[in-house]
């Protein structure tokens, strides 16, 4: 029984092919990664989110082996994306940095190329196909479970590193105001020096 659930999952993560990595995009830059897939009819899912610099938006391009284009973006933040591959051969996933002339930009990437056929769980002899499938069911389920779990981590991840980005952003608006109110105070308290020494200066110069 443990053995059978065992090459159930083993076969499952064959079935799927993934990288899942952070990337710095420099400024005016492209940055693209590579997916194979085997044979048409395969699902392919593809995951972005920009991690900081800038607005936290990007453009992505998504060309199949012919080159044509599958999917395209511009100024997005984040993107969760699933297609049926129509050809045969590597798909490209391109972030494109170009709107932005100074800052570079880390995005987190993952592509998936899963078969669409589902594996067949190895039968016992005389064990039932009730059994059996009801403990496919749950394996796909927990694996389905897993990740979407792993997708709300990445999605609490990104407002983290957003809501940071514009907590340090007010924090530095308020340090750079404070400054310049206080500039703006030490100047003012000096002009009034420099007003009221004339006025006396004056005084003193018209009673002589």
């Amino acid at each position: 029984m443990v053995k059978s659930v065992f090459l159930l999952l083993t076969a499952f993560v064959a079935c799927v092919l993934g990288s899942a990595m952070t990337l710095r995009v420099k400024a005016n830059d492209k940055t693209c990664s590579y997916a194979w897939v085997d044979r048409a009819g395969e699902k392919i899912s593809f995951y972005f989110a920009v991690q900081s610099g800038g607005d936290f938006d990007i453009d992505y391009t998504v060309k199949d082996p012919q080159q044509l284009v599958v999917m395209s973006g511009e100024k997005e933040r984040q993107g969760d994306f699933a297609f049926t591959a129509m050809r045969e051969g590597e798909y490209e996933f391109c972030l494109n940095n170009g709107m932005s002339s100074v800052t570079d930009k880390d995005v987190d990437i993952e592509v998936q190329v899963e078969s669409e056929p589902r594996s067949e769980m190895p039968v016992k002899p005389g064990a039932s196909a009730d059994s059996t499938t009801g403990i496919e069911e749950s394996v796909l389920k927990i694996s389905m479970q897993t990740s979407q779990i792993s997708r709300m981590q990445k999605y609490f991840r990104t407002r983290e590193n957003r809501n940071m980005s514009t907590v340090q952003s007010t924090e530095s608006r308020i340090f750079w105001f404070a400054v310049l109110e206080s500039v703006a105070m030490v100047a003012a308290s000096f002009l009034q020096v420099f007003v009221v020494r004339t006025f006396f200066s004056r005084r003193n110069a018209v009673k002589v």
